[in-house]
Parts: C-alpha cells; sequence; structure tokens
C-alpha cells in the first residue's frame, strides 16, 4: 500500500511565507538609478520633459538659465547616487565643451524623493550649475586672442595691430527725424555710397551703432568735423593691417568678421563675431595667426539686489574663465622696402600690372606688387597671361641644346608663313636687323620670325622641356596659391610656331617669368620659397651651369645692343628680356619686361600697353633704381 504524501509542517510553511514576502518586498523597492539617468539625459539635452520633477516650470527655467551659452549643451552623467529609505542624492558630473581645446567641467547634486516606488526629482538652478540661485542664469562669452603678426624676411612686421578709428552713426543719441540726414552726411565724409547707408541705419535698432567705415587713424577725416555731425561717434580701435591697403594685399590678405560658412566650417574653432581671416594668407594659416579663443562663464542677473547683477557699477561673476592662446607670427620672405617700391613704381599704371621680385640665389620671393588696375586681385603671383618673347629665354635654351649657338646664322625675315598663318616682327623692330643675323642678334632684337625658324630644329616637347628646366609649366605647393606657368608638351604647326614667341597655349605669371629670371641668374633651376618655414619642394636641377652662363650672355646682350638699351645706363651686368604678346578684338598688347641685376631678378607686366620696352621697361628701371 503506497505510503500517504507528506504534508509540510506548520514551521516550514510559516518560512515559505517570509521568504516570499521579502522577495516582494524588494521587487516593490524601485531604485533611483534609472530617473537619475532620466535625469543627466534630459539636462544634456537641455529637455527636461521626460524627467519626473516637483516644479512644472523647470523646463521653462532651464532654458532661460541657458539660453547665454550660445547654443552649447553639456554632457552630463551620473556619477553616484546613494539612498536612504525614501531619500536618494544624485552626483552629476557637467561637462561643457566650450572650444575645441576647452572643457568647463564640474558637478552638482540633485535631491530626489521616493513615494509609492516612484522617484520625484527636486528641481533647483543649483541643479544646473554650483551655487546659482534663483533668478540667476548662465552667459558665456569668449575672449579673442591676440593674433599673430605676417613677418618679413628680415623680422619686420608686415602685418601688425595698428590704430583704426571706427566712423558710424549712434542712433542712440539723435532724434529719429535726423538720422537719415545725418548718416548720408557721415557716409559722404567717409567716402561710402550715403544711400546704401542710410538703409543700413533706418533698418537697425532704436539704439543701435551703426558702423560706417573703419579707417586707418590717418586717412580718416578731421575728427572735429565728423563729431559734429549730430550723432555721429568714432570710437578708436585696432586691428591687424599692413603698412598700408595696397601692400601685398592680393597675397597677404585680409582680416574680418567670420562668416557663417566660416563659423560652421570651423569645427568650433570660431564662433559668431569672432575676427578670422577672410583671404589670402591670413585665411590658409588662420589657426596659426588667429591662435585659441579665451573663455568666461558668467553669472548674471536682472535683480537690482543680485550680486550678480550685471549693472555698470557692478561686475558679473565669472565661475569659470581660461585664458586666450595668442597667435603664432608666420613668416614670410617679403621685403618691406622692395614691396614698397614696386607698388610705388605701379601706381601711377592705369592698366592692371604687376611687379615680381625674387633673389636668386635662394629663391626668397622679395616682392610682389601689383598696380592699382588690378583692384586687388592677386595677378602678380596668379595671373595667366601670355608671356611673349620673355619667353624666347626658354626658347633659346631649347635652341641651345638642339645645337644652335650664338653666332649661328638665323634667318629673320619681316614676316613668315606657317601652314597658312602669317607672323611678323614687332612694329618698331629695326630694319637695320632684318635678314641672315647672328642667333645672338635675333634674341637681343627680339626678332620673332627668326624664333619661328626654328621650330623644325625645337619641337614643342623641346620647348616645355626647357621651360621646366627654368622653373615653369611645372607646379609645386608653396603654401600659397601661385600659377607657374603651362607650356603644352604637343601641339598642331600654327600653334608651335606661336609658342615660340611665348603666344599661343603659353601662358605665365608675372611670377612664372621672374621665376624663369631668378633660374638664369642662379645658374640652377630655382624654385620660389614664401614661407620659409615650410618645408620647400625638392626639385633637382636640370639647368646645366654651362646653359645658365650662355643666357645670361644673351640676356646681357639686350641691355648692350637690343630693345633692352633702356637699362644700359643703369651700370653693371644687367642682363633682360623685353615682351609683347597679342590679345582680345580689337587687338591690345600685353607688354612685358624681365631683368638680373646680381642677386636680383624681376619681372614687370602691364596687361594693355605699347611695347615691352616703352611701357614695361621705364617701370623696370625706376625698380632696379631704386632697389640698389
Amino acid at each position: 500500500m503506497p505510503s500517504p504524501a507528506r504534508r509540510p509542517r506548520p514551521a516550514a510553511l510559516a518560512l515559505t511565507a517570509l521568504l516570499a514576502a521579502g522577495v516582494l518586498s524588494a521587487c516593490s523597492s524601485a531604485s533611483a538609478d534609472p530617473e537619475a539617468e532620466k535625469l543627466a539625459d534630459g539636462l544634456s539635452a537641455l529637455d527636461l520633459s521626460k524627467v519626473a520633477l516637483d516644479d512644472a516650470a523647470a523646463g521653462d527655467d532651464l532654458a532661460r538659465i541657458t539660453k547665454g551659452l550660445d547654443g552649447i549643451e553639456p554632457t552630463v552623467t551620473v556619477k553616484d547616487v546613494e539612498e536612504e529609505d525614501d531619500k536618494a542624492t544624485a552626483t552629476l558630473a557637467y561637462r561643457w565643451q566650450l572650444g575645441p581645446e576647452v572643457r568647463w567641467e564640474y558637478e552638482t547634486e540633485a535631491t530626489m524623493t521616493r513615494k509609492d516606488d516612484s522617484w520625484t526629482v527636486a528641481w533647483s538652478p543649483a541643479l544646473v550649475a554650483p551655487d546659482l540661485a534663483e533668478g540667476q542664469r548662465l552667459r558665456v562669452r569668449s575672449v579673442a586672442p591676440k593674433r599673430g603678426d605676417i613677418m618679413g624676411g628680415d623680422g619686420t612686421a608686415l602685418v601688425t595691430l595698428r590704430p583704426v578709428l571706427r566712423i558710424g552713426l549712434d542712433k542712440a543719441a539723435v532724434e529719429p527725424a535726423k538720422q537719415a540726414a545725418s548718416a548720408r552726411t557721415i557716409a559722404t565724409m567717409v567716402g561710402i555710397d550715403p544711400a546704401s547707408y542710410a538703409k543700413e541705419v533706418a533698418a537697425s535698432g532704436p539704439k543701435a551703432f551703426v558702423e560706417a567705415l573703419v579707417m586707418r587713424t590717418g586717412q580718416a577725416p578731421p575728427l572735429g568735423e565728423v563729431e559734429a555731425v549730430p550723432g555721429a561717434l568714432v570710437i578708436s580701435d585696432e586691428l591687424p593691417l599692413a603698412p598700408s591697403r595696397t601692400f601685398a594685399a592680393g597675397i597677404l590678405g585680409t582680416v574680418g568678421e567670420a562668416t557663417k560658412e566660416l563659423v560652421d566650417d570651423s569645427d568650433g574653432r570660431l564662433t559668431a563675431g569672432d575676427e578670422t581671416g577672410l583671404s589670402g594668407l591670413q585665411r590658409r594659416y588662420d589657426e596659426q595667426l588667429r591662435g585659441r579663443n579665451g573663455y568666461v562663464v558668467e553669472v548674471v542677473s536682472d535683480a537690482a539686489d543680485d550680486p550678480a547683477n550685471p549693472s555698470p557699477e557692478m561686475k558679473d561673476t565669472p565661475v569659470f574663465e581660461q585664458a586666450p592662446a595668442p597667435g603664432e607670427p608666420l613668416r614670410t620672405t617679403l621685403d618691406l622696402r622692395l614691396q614698397d617700391l614696386g607698388e610705388r613704381v605701379l601706381a601711377g599704371t592705369r592698366p592692371a600690372s604687376a611687379l615680381v621680385a625674387i633673389r636668386p640665389s635662394d629663391g626668397a620671393i622679395l616682392a610682389a606688387a601689383t598696380g592699382p588696375g588690378a583692384q586687388g586681385q592677386a595677378i602678380a603671383t596668379t595671373g595667366q597671361y601670355a608671356p611673349g618673347s620673355t619667353f624666347k629665354i626658354a626658347t633659346a635654351l631649347a635652341a641651345l641644346r638642339s645645337g644652335v649657338t650664338p653666332t649661328t646664322t638665323t634667318p629673320c625675315p619681316a614676316t613668315t608663313v606657317v601652314d597658312g598663318k602669317s607672323f611678323k616682327n614687332y612694329d618698331d623692330y629695326p630694319s637695320s636687323s632684318l635678314g641672315r643675323i647672328p642667333f645672338a642678334e635675333a634674341f637681343a632684337q627680339s626678332c620673332n620670325t627668326a624664333m619661328i625658324g626654328l621650330r623644325d630644329t625645337v619641337s614643342q616637347a623641346d620647348l616645355a622641356s626647357a621651360a621646366a628646366s627654368l622653373g615653369m609649366g611645372v607646379d609645386q605647393d608653396l603654401g600659397f596659391p601661385v600659377f607657374f606657368g603651362s607650356v603644352p608638351s604637343e601641339a598642331p604647326a600654327t600653334e608651335h610656331a606661336a609658342s615660340m614667341i611665348g603666344q599661343g597655349k603659353v601662358l605665365a605669371s608675372p611670377f612664372t617669368m621672374a621665376t624663369v629670371s631668378a633660374s638664369v641668374a642662379a645658374g640652377r633651376t630655382v624654385v620660389p620659397v614664401l614661407l620659409p618655414d615650410l618645408e620647400a619642394p625638392k626639385v633637382e636641377s636640370s639647368l646645366k651651369p654651362a646653359e645658365a652662363r650662355r643666357l645670361r650672355s644673351l640676356m646681357r646682350r639686350v641691355v648692350t645692343d637690343g630693345s633692352g638699351r633702356g637699362l644700359a645706363d643703369l651700370g653693371g651686368s644687367i642682363g633682360a628680356k623685353t615682351g609683347t604678346a597679342e590679345y582680345g578684338s580689337p587687338v591690345k598688347t600685353h607688354t612685358w619686361m624681365v631683368a638680373t641685376d646680381g642677386d636680383l631678378a624681376v619681372a614687370v607686366f602691364v596687361e594693355t600697353g605699347e611695347s615691352g620696352s616703352q611701357t614695361a621697361g621705364p617701370l623696370l628701371k625706376r625698380f632696379l633704381a631704386g632697389a640698389r
């Protein structure tokens, strides 16, 4: 007979009941950790809508407290939660990324209360920042660093802080009915469009200062006359400026208020209102020159009796400060005296013009000047023009490599025809140098037809190779925009003929032709240098010293017996080459002249002129004379 089932004893039943009750009790005691994590997430997003708070207005209060932080959101994490009965304290770790390398970090505490297994957070401004009281808020402001100077080759500061005057209208200081008249008067004084400025004034706030123009102190109108205009205001300031408005402007660039595009592309390095490089070297090397913003976080309040009240007689209370890191200077090879000389030489030239000077011994770019006709464009270094007969330096090198010598008899007819296209010499070519003449004379007098006559001896590929030996047509990274020139290695017959005299598809900048001249003077392929701290491209010279000596001799004869005789009375052993190139319809003429004078190589270009000797020559002569 089977045994009966054993029933638990009363004591065992009691123990089982107690254990079950304990398990149920543990399950119903909700931890504060999940709500603390929700709080941290909400604060990180500046959105408390998913957090259980004891104050329905907490979300609005958080928005008020943080509205002065320029949209920066913190990263908030739960560092610790301590619970005792129905109370808990969560320690929150804050990290605000104010800039790429600037963090503001601290901790706050949140008090939490449990009721019916749910936790509620007690709202307080101090939960956002330590010691923040009711009615107070946070504000961040950036502190601009001191911008680094752009230096010249001898250590002179080319671009540095210089005094300026900000001239404009303070609308709060003049009654509305007179603002338009004052705006027009101020605009006329500083040389801007009166109607546009008056419209800008009308569109601005009722108490705004509307800046008309920032002017160098020496160029501003008499301050007494400006300040006599109702509402006019003149504010003294400093800006990073070159010695003059035009000084190497196309290369150095400008500094101004960061655009939205620059701010968006800066990965947090720039904020609205920051001064930054807008063009040229100032923009490309802005990170080095500008340095790093400093930051101040302040507690501010609108309450009159609050210690953080931002009234004029009371200072805001800083809770975080990080000093700015000043910018580092940028070294260049530019020579202050020669750059200024170049600009003064070109100042009276109405067409676009440019001058580039290079020191052949080390390739240093000493000057890259443009005249007023260039309208601020960097044509000295990036212009693309047919170099005309200055390219015959490369043609001569290719001819020498093909067996031509300075004494080789070379036909120089008045005109020549290639595949139906007629070519001629320039209008004032000397008739005494027509016919069969030595190659050296053809080069000195710049006989187009003689050079074209060598097209069967010198191929298009030979031209490109010779140009490359002189530093032309092979791009290099010099750390700033520059055009090294372009020489096709293949060309049909008529284009090849045009290439022999620097036209067709052959293009150069004034920088290019200064480089060609520098290579001749140095006896090697020169790669120019503007930024000496930048690692220079490694180029193996393909120009032989003997070739350079022959080219120097040919260029010397241009001065003693040829189209460059205007330089002869400067003395010394100057070598040169003139050039013209036709362009446009009706046909106009680019004019060029290049020269070497000791350890100096110079190229001068004028977009429209008579000829190299008549238009570019006098400018080059003035520069060479002043450079000595």
